[in-house]
């Protein structure tokens, strides 16, 4: 069985919240993101779609949109 994350099944903090908030800012990687909070991605996921955040990268271009 794999380890759980060692913030498994805690709540989350107003200094989980704040730091949440930080990285989606800094354009992380939700894997990134759960390694940083302790948690699973689809925990990170699903408590920043809770909080109204989209994770989705803002600097990433379109697939297949290059010039050739």
């Amino acid at each position: 069985m794999a380890k759980k994350p060692p913030n498994h099944r805690k709540p989350w903090t107003p200094a989980d919240n704040a730091k949440l908030k930080g990285l989606i800012k800094g354009n992380t990687t939700t894997p990134l993101m759960a390694y940083d909070l302790g948690r699973t991605p689809p925990a990170v996921q699903q408590h920043a779609n809770d909080l109204g955040l989209s994770t989705k990268p803002t600097n990433q271009s379109p697939y297949n949109r290059r010039r050739k």
